[in-house]
């Protein structure tokens, strides 16, 4: 497991290896995650590109939903 963060101070909290892949995964406290809060994510997409699985923001709600191309939140109950 690594952690991922650059020069301008954007950041990701886990990298998780999947076989070629990276699995980049946020952790936020919120119960109402939204599109903003992944934007270290897209900003992972952009960088990593192929080499990039399917990005996860994990909030402690309980819901799972889209939030955006690539990026699911799934809540802490769901995992």
């Amino acid at each position: 497991m690594f952690f991922w963060h650059t020069a301008a101070g954007v950041e990701v909290d886990f990298l998780v290896e999947a076989g070629t892949k990276l699995i980049p995964i946020e952790v936020k406290k919120s119960t109402t995650p939204r599109p903003a809060m992944a934007t270290s994510l897209r900003a992972f997409q952009r960088d990593l590109g192929d080499r990039m699985g399917p990005a996860y923001l994990l909030h402690s709600g309980d819901g799972r939903l889209p939030l955006g191309s690539g990026v699911i939140a799934v809540g802490f109950a769901k995992l």
